[in-house]
């Protein structure tokens, strides 16, 4: 099918604190159009503060709000659909029941019906004696908390009735894509697949066996296609998209975001947003190692066209510095005083200007690490005379991209061919000081204004695909 010159995709990311759709030209790959919505989903966990969970029903109604802002004339031109979103996570839902369609105004949406919580990336519930006792995966990647397997392994053992509601499962991104194609059996890229655990890269098959022999109800494991992959098509108008339009399988938002960006081979890409990742791409050929390694920083995620990107994800990002910001906020509270939490960061940030080096360090990791998840954070070589407000930050801010430059240091991104690094990421792009830090700890030339787009990324799978 080959794309006429007014065609667009519709690329979605369905991330973590927000929806972000873009119409891209099917032509020119060019974004004609984008809206961006915040979810405000979180909600309390019957795990207390270890559980992270989130409301689907605001997600979706987020989802609706976001697309039917695009321009009407435009949204009748959309003839694909790429989806991503946040990986890892699950939720679940009756398979012929998931959702209603309603008339919202002159638009027809969908809305949650018999749906779960989505269980994010975040959740930590699964102790690492929980995960220690789970059964040995046959897959190169590791299982940790957050990981959907990991999730349903949980609830087996400690609310198995739960599980008895549900038919099916997947990430959010996989549930929108079942939504609006209608379908009857949960469908999942590779990419997600790989993010969930006990699933086999190179046979591309979930660990079906191993997972049956622990009582595991591997009845609610998706069908797994590649990406790119046409999961089907819209059974209904949607918000003013045409039914019979073609919907991809839900892909990982870390890999649109690297696709949208990464223009060379020899690219490596660090985001730093709500955690961090610095990436880049094997070889052709590269084929990871068949069992998991416990402790190793750098994983393998499953890409494009059957290649692997090399991964470090660290748990600690733009949320270390967003918990350093409420803490001082509860301080300045307690002291009676009133700033609101943007002008404290403004201020902490301007103060760090002011320092362009401290000997005092700290090591940022206060959400562990999923290849050291018992790590905490600590402060050291504290003076009376660098516990000020800037070198504070500015020692802050250096430990977040030391911690990430610990996990996959210079001289192996030199090795692996790499001859620059593309700097994005929410919390980069806002914070000076953090960038100063990037360009003083790698020893590469750094572009920014490339701001990696896993709605855009979503699109442009979409688009290559003709």
């Amino acid at each position: 099918m080959a794309a006429a010159g007014g065609d667009l995709v519709l690329g979605i990311d369905l991330g973590t604190s927000s929806v972000k759709a873009v119409l891209v030209e099917a032509t020119s790959g060019n974004v004609a159009h984008s809206q961006t919505r915040d979810t405000a989903a979180s909600v309390e966990s019957e795990c207390g503060p270890q559980g992270k969970e989130q409301d689907v029903v605001k997600i979706i109604r987020a989802l609706n709000d976001c697309v039917s802002a695009l321009p009407k004339d435009k949204l009748r031109n959309v003839i694909r659909i790429g989806m991503s979103g946040q990986m890892h996570g699950v939720m679940f839902w009756k398979t012929n029941q998931g959702c209603h369609w309603i008339n919202n105004g002159n638009l027809r949406v969908f809305e949650t019906k018999e749906a779960s919580s989505l269980i994010t990336w975040e959740d930590g519930r699964c102790s690492m004696g929980f995960l220690a006792s789970l059964p040995q995966p046959n897959s190169h990647l590791c299982v940790a908390t957050g990981f959907g397997c990991a999730t349903i392994f949980w609830y087996m053992r400690n609310r198995p009735y739960f599980l008895e509601s549900y038919d099916g499962a997947g990430t959010i991104q996989d549930y929108v894509v079942a939504m609006l194609c209608n379908l009857q059996k949960p469908l999942m890229s590779v990419q997600n697949a790989a993010s969930w655990g006990y699933f086999n890269t190179r046979s591309k098959t979930w660990n079906t066996d191993i997972l049956a022999k622990s009582g595991f109800p591997v009845f609610l494991l998706p069908d797994v296609e590649n990406a790119g992959f046409i999961a089907g098509k819209t059974s209904c108008e949607w918000c003013g998209i045409p039914q019979g339009t073609q919907v991809g399988v839900a892909l990982g938002d870390f890999q649109c975001s690297v696709y949208s960006s990464a223009t060379e081979s020899t690219d490596a890409v660090l985001n730093i947003s709500t955690s961090a990742q610095l990436t880049f791409s094997m070889p052709e050929g590269f084929e990871p190692e068949d069992s998991p390694i416990r402790g190793e920083a750098v994983s393998y995620f499953p890409y494009f066209y059957g290649r692997y990107l090399a991964v470090a994800a660290s748990l600690n990002g733009g949320n270390v510095i967003a918990s350093f910001v409420t803490m001082l906020s509860n301080w300045m509270g307690d002291l009676g005083a009133n700033i609101p939490d943007s002008a404290i960061y403004t201020r902490a940030i301007t103060a760090a200007l002011c320092h362009h080096k401290t000997h005092l360090n700290i090591c940022p990791t206060l959400f562990g690490e999923r290849h050291a998840p018992d790590t905490l954070a600590s402060v050291s070589n504290i003076t009376a005379s660098n516990l000020s407000l800037g070198h504070v930050t500015r020692a802050l801010c250096r430990g977040i991209i030391e911690n990430i430059h610990a996990m996959l240091p210079s001289k192996q991104l030199q090795d692996s061919g790499v001859k620059r690094i593309i700097g994005s990421g929410s919390a980069l792009s806002r914070n000076e000081v953090l960038r100063q830090e990037v360009e003083k700890v790698f020893p590469f030339p750094i572009v920014y204004g490339k701001d990696i787009d896993s709605a855009y990324g979503a699109a442009l799978v979409m688009i290559k695909q003709w």
